[in-house]
């Protein structure tokens, strides 16, 4: 499990890497004391988690993950707790308050093994193609099935380890990482709105602007999905003539 630590104070740097080091499964492959550090530290390490600060000089931690169109799994360490609620918003895997518990890091590391097991599976294999807008995709979700063209589906969301494929009436689960299912969607057609959410572009029936320069958008069903401020700016070039 390769991890980066993002925090502006260097002791609560050094506290995380002594606790972390006591996991052989663990390697810190990186360490920023600052959103822009991070940035281009999570643009060149390929590291499947981030243990991330929230309260930091100049830009936070929410901040950081807007900057970034997709990043590894996140882990909020901070020494306030009301920021918990919006935290689990932006899909974050866990939550750790300073100063951190052992037994709860330990629990936090137990979440993300079978999360990062899973991916890379996924990436060794043969990588599939790209699929189009009129294949469809077969889903199993406990004893029930499906065969649905991507068409109907209107969104998929990231639940923890999980995908959510929304179509019809439907919200089945899939064991898929959102990074992996975005790498086989067609990008004419799907959209990464945000770091939980991919929507497709067909169910678009309203944008409105958003909060922070972000948009808004809402599908033909009724669903509201939050484009975030970075994904907005592609998005408007995308839809725009």
């Amino acid at each position: 499990m390769k991890v980066v630590i993002v925090d502006d104070e260097r002791l609560a740097r050094a506290e995380l890497t002594q606790l972390l080091g006591e996991y052989d499964d663990v390697q810190i492959i990186g360490e920023a004391k600052n959103v822009d550090e991070a940035t281009d530290l999570l643009k060149e390490k390929d590291a499947d988690v981030v243990f991330l600060d929230i309260q930091m000089p100049e830009k936070n931690g929410f901040e950081l993950l807007e900057q970034l169109p997709a990043c590894p799994d996140v882990v909020f360490v901070t020494a306030y707790d009301e920021y918990a609620i919006k935290a689990f918003e932006v899909n974050a895997l866990d939550y750790l308050l300073k100063p951190v518990d052992p037994k709860r890091l330990s629990e936090t590391l137990d979440k993300l093994r079978p999360r990062i097991s899973s991916e890379k599976e996924e990436n060794s294999d043969e990588k599939p193609g790209k699929l189009s807008i009129s294949d469809r995709i077969f889903i199993k979700d406990g004893e029930k099935c499906w065969f649905v063209e991507l068409d109907k589906v209107r969104m998929f969301e990231s639940e923890g380890n999980y995908v959510k494929v929304h179509f019809d009436n439907f919200r089945p689960l899939i064991l898929r990482s959102l990074n992996n299912l975005e790498d086989r969607l067609d990008s004419k057609h799907f959209f990464r709105a945000n770091r939980k959410y991919i929507i497709n572009l067909k169910w678009v029936s309203r944008i409105e602007s958003w909060f922070n320069g972000g948009l808004q958008v809402e599908l033909r069903e009724g669903e509201k999905v939050e484009i975030s401020r970075r994904q907005a700016i592609k998005f408007k070039d995308l839809m725009s003539l």
